[in-house]
């Protein structure tokens, strides 16, 4: 057999799925990891070495559900439940 046309005909079996946590075909079947993410560690993947790889992934890029709101709630010292008293009008 040679490693030109004939042999990609026979190409067919995906060693890589849909990962459940980043979305991307990188989940590997047989070794049950995925290449981008590092599904199913705890800890999400990322190196020194790609720059830009930490870019995409950083915080910021996402919806930050809880995050965009706690620079706010910090700048009030985290109150919670209180009304703010409405000014005397002079």
């Amino acid at each position: 057999m040679t490693k030109g046309t004939q042999a990609f005909g026979k190409r067919h079996t995906k060693s890589h799925t849909l990962c459940r946590r980043c979305g991307r075909r990188s989940f590997h079947n047989q070794k049950k990891t995925c290449s981008q993410c590092g599904y199913p560690a705890a800890r999400l993947r990322h190196y020194e070495w790609s720059e830009k790889g930490k870019r995409r992934k950083t915080t910021g890029t996402g919806r930050m559900r809880y995050l965009k709101h706690v620079t706010r709630r910090f700048k009030n010292g985290f109150r919670e439940g209180s009304t703010t008293k409405k000014p005397a009008s002079a």
